[in-house]
């Protein structure tokens, strides 16, 4: 049985750039996964009144403009300062961890917890989450159709897609250490057969993982 006695497999998500990694998060999400996006708790993040004084504190208070982040100011920031870069995520990555723990730890507190939790985190094992997870998936496809979604979605200049896909882990090491990969390199009724085959994969993990304790 699969009663409420098991506790929910914790997953993290991640895949390299134009993957397709947030349609694979709401295709699981549509099978009854709880999903949690660190892009989305980083954007809360500079909501946060002590987080926007941090950061005019460390990178310059022209970035914060009544009382909220200028993104486009910052991103130019810290493109291509490692440094500045290091300190923004100083700043963010502690509250986004701290949020992510609690969101986690009140589904699992509910009387009916999801099956599983997925945390959407395009860094997973440059950070170092990959260790804090019951089970990894990687979502891969081919660098010139990653390429290809990104620039169609965002406009971005194809070079600056392979420069911030080189500046990431190799998709193939990622894919290396996953429990898990999803081919996204088809179309959308593709991606959701393979998601379909991840579901029960996920839960039969999550009921060994249980036993396991």
């Amino acid at each position: 049985m699969s009663g409420p006695s098991l506790r929910p497999l914790v997953v993290g998500l991640t895949g390299s750039i134009g993957a397709g990694k947030s349609s694979v998060a709401r295709l699981l999400q549509a099978h009854g996964a709880l999903v949690i996006d660190a892009d989305a708790l980083a954007r809360q993040a500079t909501d946060d009144p002590e987080v926007l004084a941090s950061i005019a504190r460390e990178l310059g208070p022209g970035l914060v403009v009544y009382g909220r982040l200028d993104r486009q100011a910052t991103a130019r920031r810290v493109f291509d300062d490692p440094a500045a870069r290091a300190a923004l995520n100083g700043i963010v990555h502690p509250w986004v961890g701290r949020r992510r723990l609690e969101l986690q730890a009140a589904a699992a507190r509910t009387p009916d917890p999801p099956p599983v939790i997925v945390h959407d985190v395009p860094l997973l094992f440059e950070t170092g989450l990959d260790a804090a997870m019951d089970a990894t998936v990687v979502v891969t496809a081919p660098l010139e159709t990653r390429v290809a979604r990104v620039v169609a979605r965002s406009g971005l200049p194809p070079e600056e897609v392979r420069a911030r896909d080189a500046a990431q882990l190799p998709q193939a090491e990622k894919a290396r250490r996953a429990d898990f990969v999803v081919d996204n390199a088809g179309d959308e009724a593709a991606l959701e057969r393979e998601v379909a085959r991840l579901w029960p994969a996920l839960l039969a993990r999550r009921a060994t993982s249980d036993a396991l304790g």
